[in-house]
C-alpha cells in the first residue's frame, strides 16, 4: 500500500514518540496531531502537514536531521529543523531555557520559507491551549511543571512569538492565540 507523504509522517511520529508523555501527562503523539491539526486550517499542501506532525522528532525521540531528510525528502526536513530547539544536553535546561529560547526566536525571524512560522503558529497555539486548561486548574503552579517557572520569562516568551507571527492576524488561529495568550498572561505584570 502506498502511503501519502502525511500518512507516512503520522505513522513516523507515531512510532517515534511511542510511550512520551507530555507535562500534563497525556499522550505525547496528540500535540503533534494537533499541531497538524491547527495548520490544516491555514493549509492543505501536504509537506507542510508533514512537517508539522514530524516538528518534535529530532527534538524529543531519537530521530536525526538525517532520518527526516532521508524519509521525507529536503523541503520537509528543512520545515522540521526550522522549528527544531537545539536543547543543549550537556546541561541542565532551565540553565540554558533563555539562550534556547533566544536562539529558536532568532530562527522564526530569519526563515527564509514562510511555511516554517505556520508550524510555529500551529505548534505554540496547541502548547497554550493546554497552558490554558492547566492554568486554570492549577493557577500559578502550572508553571512548576516548566525548566524556566517564572510566567513573566514565559509570558516574554510567548508574547514575542505572537509579535511574529502577526502576518496571521486575520486567522482564526492566530486571534485563538492572542485571545488565550491574554487570557493566561495579562494577569502576571511585567514584559
Amino acid at each position: 500500500m502506498q502511503y501519502s507523504i502525511l500518512e507516512k509522517a503520522i505513522r513516523f511520529a507515531v512510532d517515534a514518540h511511542a510511550g512520551q508523555k507530555r507535562k500534563d501527562g497525556s499522550a505525547f503523539i496528540l500535540h503533534p496531531l494537533e499541531d497538524a491539526a491547527i495548520v490544516g486550517t491555514l493549509t492543505d499542501d501536504q509537506e507542510i502537514l508533514a512537517a508539522a506532525v514530524l516538528h518534535d522528532t529530532v527534538e524529543d525521540t531519537d530521530t536525526t536531521e538525517e532520518d527526516i531528510l532521508r524519509v521525507f525528502g529536503p523541503r520537509v526536513c528543512a520545515l522540521v529543523m526550522g522549528e527544531t530547539e537545539d536543547k543543549r544536553p550537556a546541561a541542565p535546561p532551565e540553565e540554558t531555557w533563555r539562550v534556547r529560547k533566544e536562539e529558536s526566536l532568532q530562527a522564526l525571524v530569519k526563515a527564509e520559507d514562510p511555511a516554517v512560522r505556520l508550524l510555529w503558529l500551529g505548534d505554540k497555539l496547541a502548547n497554550l491551549r493546554t497552558l490554558d486548561r492547566e492554568h486554570e486548574a492549577l493557577g500559578i503552579r502550572v508553571f512548576d511543571r516548566f525548566n524556566n517557572k517564572d510566567p513573566l520569562d514565559q509570558k516574554w516568551y510567548y508574547g514575542t512569538i505572537l509579535e511574529l507571527l502577526g502576518m496571521f492576524a486575520g486567522t482564526p488561529a492566530y486571534r485563538e492565540y492572542s485571545a488565550r495568550f491574554h487570557h493566561i498572561f495579562d494577569r502576571y505584570e511585567g514584559e
